[in-house]
């Protein structure tokens, strides 16, 4: 199909039918498209949605989330999951705010800056500046694979490559950020990963892939791996006040910049931690082991409860271990299985105080 034909039979469908009540398609700005884009990168949809909406009312413009601590952006990103966005997005803001507030509208300048890659930036120039840069998320990729018949997992360079030069020559010079808008919802509604409807999709009749009957081959997956295993011990410490111990992990890694609980290899190495600190921890329980699923690691970890009725503060270290009660642990940025465990221990202690008391 010629790239004027495919462009038209794309955005006539999205007159009709695409997306434009989602809420980063209203008051469009660079910074609203930059932040819709950045959280869509891996998470579907609906799941954005109330993430997009509560960061556009703490932080309405990009002066607002420079000028806020990391704490309260990461606290405002729990649960999303790969926290490296929204630590990017905070680099972002201040650079941005320190170099007079203006987004940039040029590709070089804008792929220079931390967490913006060559296709969110197509996307915040196409439809916030309406300039004629193409895009390759993974719902295009999806589309142009299928659609072009394109083999190779497209995490290789020659298959990017040629992915992207379709893109780039399909993008329109008018209409550019409609056409982006159509094509990421042709990926996200009609051609899903699984059971694609290919009968309401406007350029079926010259889709490669639906031609020969395999559209499931395509894109192709990247080639399987065994998943490592990591095991780990989570401590969760009281203290006679009713605090507990958090632990701020290092800006980069797993978790980077959330709170956390202290982190052992053991249980063992609980105990000589305890003893090395004088802490005097007394182990209440130990909870069933649980997994959480990274991108390229299963974490296997054991929670460990204890109490120590000795106010200490010895083990402070530079500011990362910290004592917090409950209603602070609400406002810092937690990772999504410690704040379950917290949660989970917050009922118990209060259940424990209610059955005392009744």
């Amino acid at each position: 199909m010629l790239p004027e034909l495919f462009q038209q039979e794309v955005l006539a469908w999205f007159d009709l039918k695409g997306r434009k009540d989602l809420p980063w398609q209203q008051s469009i700005s660079p910074y609203r498209v930059w932040l819709s884009e950045v959280m869509l990168q891996q998470t579907q949809v609906v799941t954005v949605i109330p993430y997009f909406n509560r960061f556009i009312q703490r932080f309405p413009d990009i002066e607002a989330l420079a000028s806020e601590s990391l704490d309260s952006v990461l606290h405002l990103w729990s649960g999303l999951g790969y926290y490296a966005r929204a630590r990017n997005l905070h680099k972002t803001a201040k650079i941005i705010s320190d170099n007079g507030g203006v987004f940039p509208d040029e590709l070089e300048l804008l792929v220079a800056l931390p967490g913006i890659g060559r296709s969110t930036a197509g996307a915040i120039l196409s439809i916030a500046f309406n300039k004629s840069y193409p895009i390759l998320d993974g719902n295009v990729r999806r589309v142009l694979a299928r659609h072009y018949a394109i083999s190779g997992w497209p995490g290789l360079t020659k298959t990017s490559q040629q992915l992207w030069a379709i893109s780039t020559l399909h993008t329109p010079i008018q209409r550019t950020a409609d056409y982006t808008q159509a094509m990421m919802d042709l990926g996200a509604t009609l051609c899903t990963r699984s059971k694609p409807l290919c009968s309401e999709c406007p350029i079926q009749q010259s889709c490669l892939a639906k031609r020969g009957n395999n559209i499931q081959l395509f894109p192709t997956p990247k080639p399987a791996k065994a998943i490592p295993v990591k095991q780990i011990v989570f401590l969760i410490l009281q203290d006679h006040q009713a605090q507990y111990l958090l632990e701020k992990r290092p800006e980069s890694g797993i978790w980077g910049g959330l709170w956390s609980f202290l982190e052992f290899d053991s249980i063992e190495h609980v105990i000589a931690w305890s003893l090395e600190k004088n802490a005097s921890c007394q182990i209440i329980k130990q909870l069933k082991q649980q997994r959480h699923t990274f991108s390229h690691y299963h974490l296997d970890y054991t929670v460990v409860i204890a109490k120590t009725a000795k106010p200490f503060s010895n083990i402070m270290e530079a500011n990362r271990l910290v004592w917090y009660k409950a209603e602070q642990i609400k406002l810092l940025g937690l990772p999504a299985p410690i704040k379950k465990l917290l949660q989970e221990q917050y009922e118990d202690d209060t259940h424990d105080s209610m059955y005392e008391t009744g």
